[in-house]
């Protein structure tokens, strides 16, 4: 696969219609309004986020000694335990338990982890049936589509979307656009495939050292069937989900779904602590990057991420672009600085697909500095000559424009003379410039700010 094209990926979700962009900018913003409301009703909110980042950052760098704590506490609970260095062996791992059990059938709920790992087209290619539990997830699976949010996989899909996708896959009403309706008839068409699964498999919002235990958060009760029904579980974990104490808990509980949906509390939070009886439990401990990327000094805090989405939620360019056109798993501000740890070469374009407003680091609920990260990715893609030559010249150009006073006075009068001078047909020719495909260019007033303040200053000192 090669590079990602992220600008003609986000032209064709904006120019796909009249609805999609704008009803996508309108629900995410709605979440980041709920958000604020929650927030501002618990005094000690700023306090929680400096605590959850301390705990985090206390964690990642003692991350081997909780590692170990936690593998050893989790194998005394009566839990397997596989460590996993790499997409490849993760996806190994679980086929290899599978294959011993004889599975065919398995039901998963939403993992970004396995999501990153590529894991459900590695065990169709091997036979193995995935049905994704989550009505989001199953809603992009059924499109053979990427989640574009991760927390809410399909936001960016319209109730009339989801009617055409069901009607064509699982056999409903083309007409009925009710949601309620729609969410039954994908209740109805999965339950039954819950009672016949041979294996579960689930993520872990998060793990807990002390305990060898994990915590998975979910709105519709789909980890908890998952992990009960078939008779055996399979959770695959990232290492930056561990924490030292069981108490460290409740300070992320209480942040996660205020920051991610603007809700006191998810409808479940499921403790995992052994398998029950007559089942068998594994936990595949995955590293995938995170060991290289905790080595990164600029970089190591994204590791900190709970993956609630508020950045996205908050991030102008990602509410009109929408999660597709990152070409990613993760997708919005929190994917332009994950996803070039994976592969450099074909994310490079995504750091430049920022505003730089600074929102995402100002709602993050463990104070990732995520914008101050995109702009070095900017600088590592520019050292990398990872960026197209024409942008590293006009980037050189405008260092030196702006670093002459001189230079770029000169510049503003001769930009000034072209904007009176040449048509308008010139100036807004999109082939020449793409920013003007969806702008009109101002009207150009009759003297620069520069000479109406000379001309000005003396009347006003």
């Amino acid at each position: 696969m090669g590079k990602i094209n992220i600008e003609d990926n986000a032209r064709k979700f904006i120019k796909q219609d009249d609805i999609h962009e704008a009803a996508h900018d309108k629900n995410l913003w709605n979440t980041i309004v709920k958000r604020g409301k929650v927030a501002s009703e618990i005094p000690e909110w700023e306090e929680l986020r400096n605590l959850a980042s301390q705990i985090k950052e206390h964690t990642l760098t003692h991350l081997d000694h909780y590692i170990d704590e936690f593998a050893t506490k989790a194998e005394q609970n009566g839990i397997i335990v596989h460590f996993a260095k790499d997409a490849d062996e993760h996806n190994a791992i679980v086929y290899d338990i599978l294959n011993s059990h004889d599975v065919k059938r398995i039901i998963k709920s939403k993992s970004m982890l396995q999501e990153e790992c590529g894991m459900t087209p590695f065990l169709e290619e091997r036979g193995i049936d995935v049905l994704e539990t989550d009505l989001g997830e199953r809603i992009q699976q059924l499109s053979d589509e990427r989640p574009s949010h991760i927390v809410m996989p399909a936001i960016q899909k319209t109730t009339d979307d989801i009617a055409k996708l069901f009607a064509k896959t699982i056999g409903t009403d083309p007409n009925d656009n009710d949601e309620n309706s729609l969410t039954e008839a994908m209740r109805n068409n999965a339950r039954p495939k819950f009672l016949i699964a041979d294996a579960g498999m689930t993520g872990a919002n998060f793990a807990v050292a002390e305990t060898g235990s994990f915590v998975v958060c979910t709105n519709e009760g789909n980890a908890d069937l998952t992990a009960s029904i078939p008779p055996l579980h399979i959770a695959s974990i990232g290492i930056e989900k561990i924490l030292p104490k069981k108490e460290d808990l409740g300070v992320f509980i209480r942040l996660l779904s205020r920051s991610a949906l603007g809700t006191p509390a998810t409808q479940y939070t499921s403790h995992f602590s052994g398998p029950r009886k007559g089942s068998e439990m594994h936990i595949v401990l995955t590293d995938n990057g995170r060991s290289k990327r905790l080595s990164m000094d600029k970089f190591w805090e994204s590791l900190k991420c709970i993956r609630c989405g508020a950045c996205m939620n908050v991030c102008p360019v990602y509410r009109r672009s929408g999660g597709l056109s990152y070409g990613a798993t993760y997708s919005g501000p929190i994917g332009i600085i994950l996803d070039p740890t994976f592969d450099m070469d074909m994310y490079s374009e995504l750091p430049f697909h920022s505003s730089l407003c600074g929102s995402c680091t100002e709602v993050c609920p463990v104070h990732i500095n995520i914008s101050d990260q995109i702009l070095e990715w900017r600088k590592v893609m520019m050292e990398n000559k990872k960026t197209p030559f024409g942008r590293r010249l006009a980037f050189a150009a405008a260092d030196r424009l702006l670093g002459s006073p001189k230079a770029f006075e000169k510049m503003e009068k001769t930009a000034f003379n072209m904007l009176n001078i040449l048509p308008k047909s010139i100036l807004e020719n999109s082939k020449l410039d793409p920013w003007v495909e969806d702008r009109e260019l101002p009207d150009v007033k009759k003297e620069t700010f520069r000479d109406w303040y000379k001309k000005n200053r003396s009347k006003n000192d």
